[in-house]
């Protein structure tokens, strides 16, 4: 753990960002930040056999980033964005973090340029 920093529960933040490594799950966020979907709504851009468009979306659930209803033999998906604002916080803390220390770097190299000056 980094000093002063608070940090989320390990587990909560690999799921998530396990499940965000993958392209396909990626795009299906993006799809569900604009509304929730259907599951052939959301597997009709992918060239992949239904099962296997279905096991992203159980990955999804699985992490929590999205929710599923079913209404019939309808299943609808949206997105949870507490679980995303996991990951953007935890990025969040991370830019800051280099951002200081570049910051540090900089005024070291402006002090080092004076010095020979």
């Amino acid at each position: 753990m980094v000093a002063g920093m608070a940090m989320p529960a390990s587990s909560s933040i690999d799921g998530v960002f396990k499940a965000l490594a993958d392209p396909t799950r990626r795009h299906v966020v993006a799809r569900l930040s604009r509304s929730p979907a259907s599951v052939s709504e959301l597997a009709e851009p992918f060239e992949m056999a239904l099962p296997s468009f279905v096991e992203h979306l159980r990955v999804l659930e699985g992490c929590g980033l999205v929710t599923s209803q079913k209404a019939g033999r309808v299943r609808t998906y949206k997105l949870e964005t507490k679980r995303l604002r996991l990951a953007e916080d935890w990025l969040s803390q991370q830019r800051s973090l280099w951002e200081e220390r570049l910051d540090r770097l900089d005024a070291h190299a402006l002090s080092l340029k004076e010095k020979r000056s």
